[in-house]
């Protein structure tokens, strides 16, 4: 099985149509949590991606102008490659593209 990679991007600054709901990095942190708990000893990669920071890497640097040119909401939730998750995305979501990688839920 791939070991999936899914990162999470941001900025310090909550995004201003996201006043009430938690910060890119608490959604990072919650994010990464519930995933070990619902795919425990499966493994995966997960990044928090700094929008004004971005690694060297062009595909998360696009991802990064994107959102600094208000083409996507952050915190924005990309899996490999794919957007599934943007301002307050859903575990529901991401879990169904989890499902599509072979990933399967260790808890009832």
């Amino acid at each position: 099985m791939k070991t999936v990679e899914i990162c999470v991007y941001g900025a310090e600054i909550l995004c201003p149509s996201c006043v009430n709901l938690p910060s890119a990095k608490e959604t990072y942190e919650w994010l990464e949590a519930a995933l070990k708990r619902k795919y425990k000893e499966q493994h995966f990669k997960i990044a928090y991606v700094d929008i004004h920071e971005p690694p060297n890497d062009p595909e998360k640097k696009e991802f990064a102008e994107k959102i600094l040119e208000d083409e996507y909401f952050y915190p924005l939730v990309v899996i490999e490659g794919n957007v599934v998750g943007e301002g307050n995305p859903r575990l529901k979501r991401i879990y169904e593209e989890f499902d599509k990688y072979g990933y399967v839920s260790t808890t009832p």
